[in-house]
């Protein structure tokens, strides 16, 4: 609820909004066997990613919690106050890092911007279970065509 509140604002103080969202006392935080949370980015957090890594981890591993990222990379410039992150990375480096930080946090990653889907975990997961699909559906028909020549 307090994320309604809050203003968009210059600064990717990650470490600073995770530990507010995770010591935050979660009302009826008991009644839910899990709880995630989703992180709507641009760029790269102001802290190094081994440390967001780190507390992610302990963070995570004291509740049953997931982390998971979405990364918006736009193909232009589109912040118009022209102030740069104190942390600066490009799109692949970016993704990288939370890429890191999701594994960590036993969450899962997606990275897309306007010419559409550049990667995703769950993506990757269903095109996975198709192959898997695939090729059991192959070695099926490869068995029903074994049987009729021995018929």
């Amino acid at each position: 609820r307090w994320v309604l509140s809050l203003e968009c604002k210059g600064s990717r103080n990650f470490l600073s909004a995770l530990r507010r969202a995770v010591e935050v006392d979660f009302k009826d935080k008991d009644k839910h066997k899990s709880q995630g949370l989703y992180l709507l980015t641009t760029g790269i957090p102001d802290q190094e990613t081994h440390t967001v890594s780190a507390y992610v981890a302990e963070a995570c591993r004291g509740l049953d919690l997931q982390l998971h990222v979405c990364l918006f990379s736009a193909e232009k410039d589109t912040d118009s106050s022209r102030i740069l992150p104190a942390r600066y990375a490009n799109p692949r480096e970016t993704a990288r890092a939370f890429k890191e930080i999701v594994q960590a946090a036993r969450g899962r990653f997606h990275w897309f911007g306007e010419a559409g889907i550049f990667e995703s975990d769950d993506i990757a997961s269903i095109i996975s279970e198709m192959e898997k699909a695939k090729n059991y559906s192959q070695k099926c028909a490869f068995l029903v065509e074994s049987l009729k020549q021995r018929s």
